[in-house]
């Protein structure tokens, strides 16, 4: 730099003078400042001690005008190199990379963990920004479908169903682990950027050396099943029957004055989570739970064993709300959705021999108390006692996430992720072969679409492989956790793959209202297979909401998305009519030949079908210029939560236990909701699709929605699951409208009438829009 800098100390060919001022910068390192002057001399020293610099004779100027050339081009040269070297630096990762640390698996090691090796990639936390100009003439919506419909074919599956059907595929097992390096090398085939990420987590497994146990007088029972994450311990009861453990259940109990505290209580599967029976039973005191599959609602051997978790939330317990990577380090904590109670399954004969011994007095008929064990008398018990052993231990276990990435053209930061869990109790094939197979050819059609027939995204796909599905959606719900920050702004809608095909001749689904639009669009457009007409005609037409949407449950996979991120989500599955749920969940008897049983051997078709639906909503999210998100959907749902709050606190009003408290501003929030909702639409209406800002700008206040309903005055360690319409916890509408506290009544109706408020401004486009309530 010195030799350059003589150089020019030499080079006086004009009037111009250069002052080079050598300066020190906070890395040590120096940089030279360039300032050019018109003026012949320099009028004063600087402080700096830069020197002065007058002009050299003219006679010595085609001389050093060659020095000058000469430098300047080996400047730029080397900055070149030096650029073009450490941009390459940055941009090469390692092909293959142990998924832990040295320490970190050391560290597991020594807590006992299951670790295993996945072979992808480093982790990514957002799309690259960089896409390709996509071409003037887009393909029409038509053609697009058509081509799906080509490439997602019954004969597609038949090899890829084949190749994910294992005999067991527990989460963090080598199965496990080696389905993801499949889907890893997959994804590399297919150019699509592969990642992964590791969680290590506490899953809890039954103890080998010291089984849990049932004692019922002389007979002594050692299930094989057992409920992850419940309470550990030995407790005696008298033993008490409480049908399917809802509230209203456990009401019955209470009119037929028979004791649930301290007792107990014996349940059979259905209707509910195994989470919200083990904490329904909690909350009226009692002891311990035993589940059992009743013949009535399972038809299946009575020596089968049941399988399941009763974490009355997701994720891993232990770090609740926070994610479950090795190098974070927070404080021992748990989640408040543990239970404070043993829970255990036992089969249906184990059960046939406690309910014949239970004594008591009978229920009502009209109760439907009575089961489908045969030659057995339903009895409510409180007479005889029972002993409940559960020994279960946390097992440190490493569990990855897998994704591949198909990148947007326009607004590639905007991205649809579809999912799919890889784990099972037991085989898993229709909970988790068939979304991962699904998962797989839908990312091989679009590619394919991409690269050969000139489909052009305008956001981005992410298709997601997550572990631990069965311990309650830990492996997504880590992911949320992990990006917690920015995922609800990048991520359009989450599309839940699990469980697509439980039969045939019907469609059950459970969403965000604002996907409800998009669904029925898709139902119109989804061809019968088996008949004539489409999937909405075989739903009843303008009856198809009846007979299709159902509530999110907790234990749906799409539910954290929903309910702690703030993220549109739906789960939708084909399935027999009159059909609720597909009974081998949670069995080792989740196998191909009973999902070909179920589907009359049209698993194929079926799954062909579920992946020509589930990739025509994706692509119908990513192709068109405006979201598919109806805001007026969510109004109707929102009026009628919003009157079960306004009856509810008249009713206190007119009874004198409330005062000072005014409903009318939550019904005047309501009709924020309503105006901007209907101005939202109204600007989707006029808005020139050719103006690709105006199109983003629309775009950014739709997807504000979800995450507005979400309560910004809960944390989500101790209420994770935020949302005022669909999430759990004392913030909710309908908790407000069922709670006789009236301190925290009045409380939760000022927050709950703000969270309404702020919604409503976060659709308006600009702040000074926003008109008060």
């Amino acid at each position: 730099m010195d030799r350059i800098r003589s150089w020019f100390n030499q080079v006086m060919m004009s009037e111009r003078y250069s002052r080079f001022m050598l300066q020190p910068v906070e890395d040590g390192e120096s940089h030279i400042e360039v300032k050019l002057s018109d003026d012949a001399t320099e009028v004063e020293d600087n402080d700096g001690g830069s020197p002065r610099f007058r002009p050299a004779p003219l006679r010595q100027g085609r001389r050093n005008l060659c020095y000058l050339v000469l430098g300047s081009l080996l400047i730029f040269f080397t900055g070149c190199l030096i650029g073009y070297v450490s941009h390459r630096t940055s941009d090469v990762a390692p092909d293959n990379c142990s998924a832990t640390a040295a320490v970190a698996t050391g560290a597991a090691a020594a807590t006992g963990a299951a670790t295993n090796e996945v072979k992808p990639t480093s982790q990514l936390d957002v799309v690259p920004t960089f896409a390709p100009a996509p071409p003037e003439v887009q393909l029409a919506w038509k053609d697009i479908t058509q081509l799906l419909k080509q490439k997602l074919t019954s004969e597609a599956f038949d090899k890829t169903l084949s190749d994910f059907d294992l005999p067991s595929r527990s989460a963090g097992s080598q199965e496990d682990v080696h389905l993801a390096n499949r889907l890893i090398e997959e994804f590399k085939k297919l150019d699509m950027s592969p990642w992964s990420d590791n969680h290590y987590v506490q899953l809890q497994k039954p103890d080998r050396e010291h089984p849990n146990r049932v004692t019922f007088g002389t007979s002594v029972f050692e299930p094989t099943g057992y409920l992850a994450y419940s309470a550990r311990g030995k407790v005696e009861g008298k033993l008490v029957y409480g049908n399917y453990g809802r509230k209203e259940d456990l009401d019955v109990l209470k009119s037929n004055n028979v004791e649930v505290g301290g007792n107990v209580l014996l349940l059979r599967a259905g209707k509910i989570s195994f989470a919200e029976q083990v904490n329904n039973a909690a909350r009226k005191g009692a002891s311990a739970v035993l589940i059992f599959p009743d013949s009535d609602d399972y038809k299946y051997d009575m020596s089968t064993p049941l399988y399941g978790q009763v974490h009355l939330g997701s994720g891993d317990p232990y770090t609740p709300g926070f994610p479950s990577f090795n190098h974070t380090q927070f404080p021992p904590t748990q989640s408040s959705g543990l239970p404070v109670i043993p829970a255990q399954t036992i089969t249906a004969n184990m059960a046939r021999t406690l309910l014949g011994g239970i004594g008591g007095p009978e229920p009502n008929p009209s109760s439907s108390f009575t089961g489908g064990l045969k030659s057995l008398t339903y009895r409510l018990g409180g007479v005889e006692n029972v002993t409940v052993e559960v020994n279960n231990v946390l097992v440190n276990t490493e569990v990855h996430n897998v994704y591949g990435v198909i990148q947007g053209f326009i607004d590639p930061d905007r991205y649809v992720v579809l999912g799919a869990q890889r784990d099972a109790w037991g085989q898993g094939y229709a909970k988790a072969t068939v979304g991962t197979a699904v998962l797989l050819e839908l990312a091989k059609a679009v590619r394919k679409m991409v690269e050969e027939d000139g489909f052009r995204p305008r956001r981005s796909l992410i298709f997601a492989s997550w572990s631990a599905g069965e311990y309650g959606s830990v492996g997504a719900t880590e992911w949320l956790e992990g990006y917690m920050s920015s995922i609800d702004r990048n991520v359009v809608t989450y599309i839940n793959l699990d469980g697509l095909v439980m039969g045939l001749g019907g469609v059950i689904a459970s969403a965000s209202p604002l996907l409800y639009s998009l669904l029925e669009s898709t139902m119109k457009e989804t061809q019968n297979p088996f008949g004539s007409g489409s999937v909405y005609d075989l739903m009843g037409r303008a009856k198809w909401e009846a007979n299709t949407l159902r509530p999110m449950s907790i234990d749906d996979p799409s539910y954290p998305f929903l309910t702690f991120s703030g993220i549109p989500s739906i789960s939708f599955h084909f399935i027999n009519p009159n059909t609720e749920a597909y009974t081998y969940y949670g069995t080792d008897l989740d196998s191909k030949d009973h999902l070909d049983y179920k589907t009359n051997h049209r698993t194929n078709e079926m799954t062909a079908l579920a992946a020509q639906f589930a990739g025509a909503m994706a692509l119908r999210l990513v192709h068109d210029h405006l979201l598919r998100l109806d805001v007026r959907r969510y109004i109707s749902e929102l009026s009628r939560g919003v009157v079960q709050v306004y009856q509810r606190v008249r009713q206190h009003i007119q009874a004198g236990r409330l005062k000072g408290v005014d409903p009318n501003w939550l019904f005047r929030a309501q009709g924020a909701f309503q105006r901007a909702a209907a101005n939202l639409n109204n600007d989707k209406e006029n808005t020139d699709l050719d103006d690709v800002e105006a199109c983003r700008v629309l775009n950014n206040r739709m997807m504000r929605v979800e995450h507005a309903l979400l309560s910004p005055y809960v944390t989500p360690t101790e209420t994770p699951f935020r949302h005022v319409l669909h999430g759990r916890g004392p913030h909710t509408l309908a908790s407000i409208a069922a709670s006789d506290d009236m301190e925290q009544l009045h409380i939760q109706l000022a927050l709950v009438t703000w969270t309404l408020q702020g919604c409503a401004n976060a659709m308006v486009g600009d702040i000074w829009e926003i008109t008060g309530i």
